[in-house]
């Protein structure tokens, strides 16, 4: 709850208020004392909008935190890459629609973004100048808002801020994390290989941390716990806090065999070549413009899991 108690100094919109990232940054804004408005869909927010296909009507506000959109799923239909578009993008286009309609237009601008946009499988230390090569739907979706917003802040003066965002773990983390935590609690996650490919990740609490540092400063950067964890170091852990045994480790060999099974018989199969590809493949991203740019210094995902 918002603490009336105190003089409020500013009006917040957070979209996807209500999800895992943006319940995370409404809980740490909120200890900044700013007063909040989330807006979501289905009754998630006190703004209930579709923003995909809707006009929100919205307060005067200072600044926005764009959290809402779409992903952790892979489209099987033309509609569901459509749906990529209607929310990602076009969702953008109608917050923005309902900030012009309020003549008075926010300070500072947040946008959720994600290291999909740079389309690589594997690489190290990728920065914020590497060029946007994403092609999967999602990808594609997040480029698109990312290059209308640079466009409408700059006409209306308005700071904007992009956040390039891994893997984001935390209590209770959705995507691959989650998966991965479900995996070993039932026994259902095997180890591939050596398993010391490294992935990029960062904290959920870290998040709102920088955007309270960066806010008024503006720019696109990437997000990470600068340590980027290994496999075998993340499925160790998991297994320890959940008092399970380590995974069953399956030979790379092995697994390329129920890869090529899987891309024959589809969804049947747990593991595809391009799944395998992406596990047993080092992909991480550079936070040094992040961490030079503000005093921010990210927490070890491994001591906070």
């Amino acid at each position: 709850m918002i603490n009336y108690t105190k003089e409020i100094n500013q009006n917040v919109l957070i979209t996807g208020g209500c999800g895992f990232l943006g319940s995370h940054i409404k809980e740490n804004i909120l200890k900044n004392n700013f007063r909040i408005f989330t807006l979501g869909r289905n009754g998630k927010g006190e703004i209930n909008c579709d923003i995909s296909t809707e006009i929100p009507s919205l307060p005067k506000l200072d600044f926005v935190i764009h959290t809402a959109g779409k992903a952790h799923t892979v489209p099987k239909t033309q509609k569901e890459e459509k749906d990529f578009f209607s929310v990602n993008l076009q969702g953008t286009i109608n917050l923005c629609k309902g900030l012009e309609r309020i003549h008075c237009m926010p300070k500072e601008f947040i946008f959720i973004s994600t290291v999909a946009v740079y389309g690589l499988d594997e690489g190290v230390d990728i920065d914020e100048n590497y060029p946007l090569l994403g092609t999967s739907p999602y990808a594609k979706s997040k480029i698109e808002a990312e290059s209308f917003l640079v466009d409408w802040t700059k006409k209306r003066n308005i700071t904007l801020t992009i956040l390039r965002l891994p893997l984001i773990a935390g209590p209770n983390p959705p995507g691959n994390l989650g998966s991965m935590i479900d995996g070993i609690k039932t026994g259902r996650y095997a180890s591939i290989g050596k398993a010391d490919a490294r992935k990029s990740m960062v904290w959920v609490e870290d998040i709102p941390q920088f955007i309270m540092k960066i806010k008024d400063k503006g720019g696109i950067f990437n997000l990470t716990d600068n340590y980027h964890p290994t496999f075998g170091e993340l499925e160790l852990l998991i297994s320890k806090n959940l008092s399970k045994s380590k995974p069953l480790r399956i030979p790379l060999v092995l697994a390329k065999i129920v890869a090529l099974f899987g891309d024959l018989f589809g969804d049947k199969f747990p593991l595809n070549s391009e799944k395998l590809k992406k596990i047993t493949s080092t992909l991480t991203f550079s936070t040094q413009k992040a961490m030079l740019s503000t005093e921010w210094n990210p927490t070890q995902v491994l001591k906070k899991l």
